[in-house]
């Protein structure tokens, strides 16, 4: 795999990680703004080419060590009652896996954000996103001890503007309890957006200097899909994957991390 861009590399010994975020769209596949209308009842119905879809995902998961994903299906009628992110992290040989379902609508739908792990989590918690319409959370994980860890948010935010900022306020609050933290996630804004301008004013997240395009996945034209880091995170790598199975484009990471946080 090719990378775009190098940063520079610390002095310090560290853990290297590989990062992935992508919002599959249930394995949708669309490629086209005009799938949103002949492709709309697969939100609701299955379909053989999702299968296929998810394969594709597994197979570039397979080359990361920590991969976020939203827009799964824990297993409903749309997925042909296949739990998605069990699935990917079979096919992609991932041991340990975790399901946030956060709109459950019974056999029809099972919205959920997921993490796939090759590193086993000391700690995953659950927490219930603000918002007039529920359905919304961050799922985080720990890796390591509670003294020495890293702690690794996925979040898939609202459309609503007014509703980000709430959400982003909420979530900045628990990331100001953790030293080294990431946030992944397709969050439905632009880094210069008011709400992002407030979590970096009031965390000590930050975003990479490369911010590459990943919406819609068939001409990149916003940077809505985001991995931010603390500052003790060091940021190697950074790029988007094409792979179209989603109206997103994966992030790809590589990241350095210090060796007292004992991940193995």
């Amino acid at each position: 795999m090719k990378w775009s861009r190098r940063y520079k590399k610390p002095m310090t010994t560290e853990h290297k990680l590989r990062l992935l975020s992508y919002n599959i769209q249930g394995g949708i596949g669309t490629a086209g703004y005009h799938h949103y209308v002949t492709q709309s009842w697969q939100h609701v119905l299955p379909c053989r080419g999702k299968r296929k879809n998810l394969d594709q995902v597994a197979q570039i998961a397979s080359d990361f060590d920590i991969v976020a994903l939203q827009e799964t299906d824990a297993g409903s009628l749309r997925s042909n009652f296949v739990n998605q992110t069990r699935y990917v992290a079979e096919q992609g040989n991932f041991p340990f896996w975790h399901d946030q379902v956060n709109r459950d609508i019974g056999k029809f739908a099972q919205h959920s954000n997921s993490l796939l792990s090759k590193i086993r989590p000391s700690e995953v918690v659950n927490y219930k996103l603000p918002g007039l319409i529920p359905g919304r959370g961050a799922l985080m994980a720990r890796f390591g001890n509670k003294n020495e860890s890293l702690v690794i948010f996925v979040v898939h935010l609202a459309l609503s503007q007014r509703t980000r900022k709430s959400q982003l306020a909420f979530i900045g609050e628990q990331v100001q309890e953790h030293k080294h933290v990431i946030m992944m996630g397709d969050m439905n804004c632009e880094v210069d957006s008011h709400e992002m301008k407030l979590l970096f004013r009031y965390t000590h997240l930050q975003e990479p200097e490369l911010r590459p395009h990943t919406f819609p996945s068939w001409r990149p034209q916003k940077h809505i899909d985001h991995i931010l880091v603390s500052d003790e995170v060091h940021v190697l790598n950074v790029q988007a994957l094409n792979l179209g199975v989603s109206d997103h484009l994966p992030m790809a990471m590589e990241i350095g991390v210090p060796e007292t946080i004992k991940l193995f």
